[in-house]
């Protein structure tokens, strides 16, 4: 347990000071959790990377919704990379699928090359691909350096660690697999695997405000 790596998925400062506190190994930065992350801001970035010292990989995720992008969208994400490349990013985290749902090979790639030399995450759009198995198989070919799953289901049970295990042994190496999604520590008796090193945890906690406690509901 010791050899593990928790990477917390952040979209403050206070919580990413808070999570290199409590012994993160890395941030995930987005803006908009509750959509399930979309791109920060380069100026947040930058007052990360002031106040913190683990890495910190950077969303790139121009809306909310699903992960097949236009022509305009297409040059967002390539502008977002090239700034958050200038302001400090670590690696960056991103996913792009065709209308069938199948990962888009030729963006991700062209994507992760501007992103070179920063490492690559191929992020949750992986888990709605129709085979994950031949999903692994084109994130591989596009260079990207690992997968966050919660093996192609709504989070981490029984059932979908076991569909991890099985995507990382066939990974064989080539690839890291990252378990996410809902990962708690009673659950992780489920995911441990010895070729599982690194875990995707939110560790989000609602901060009641006096001034709009309905709101906050």
């Amino acid at each position: 347990m010791s050899n593990l790596k928790i990477e917390i998925v952040a979209s403050t400062l206070h919580s990413c000071i808070e999570a290199e506190k409590g012994g993160a190994a890395r941030i995930e930065l987005c803006a908009a959790l509750g959509t399930a992350g979309v791109s920060p801001n380069t100026s947040l970035l930058k007052l990360v990377k002031k106040h913190i010292k683990i890495p910190v990989f950077v969303m790139v995720r121009p809306r909310e919704g699903d992960f097949v992008y236009s022509k305009l969208e297409v040059e967002q994400m390539k502008q977002e990379i090239a700034d958050f490349k200038a302001a400090g990013a670590d690696g960056i985290v991103l996913g792009c699928l065709k209308k069938d749902g199948t990962v888009d090979i030729l963006l991700t790639s062209e994507l992760v090359e501007l992103a070179a030399p920063l490492p690559v995450t191929f992020h949750r759009a992986f888990d709605i691909t129709p085979d994950l198995f031949d999903a692994m198989e084109d994130i591989i070919e596009t260079g990207c350096d690992r997968i966050l799953t919660s093996g192609g289901m709504d989070g981490i049970n029984p059932a979908s660690a076991a569909m991890i295990h099985e995507l990382v042994e066939a990974s064989e190496g080539r690839i890291i697999i990252m378990p996410g999604g809902g990962v708690r520590k009673e659950k992780m008796e489920y995911l441990m695997h010895p070729m599982i090193e690194e875990f995707h945890h939110s560790a989000r906690t609602l901060i009641e405000s006096p001034l709009f406690p309905l709101f906050l509901k």
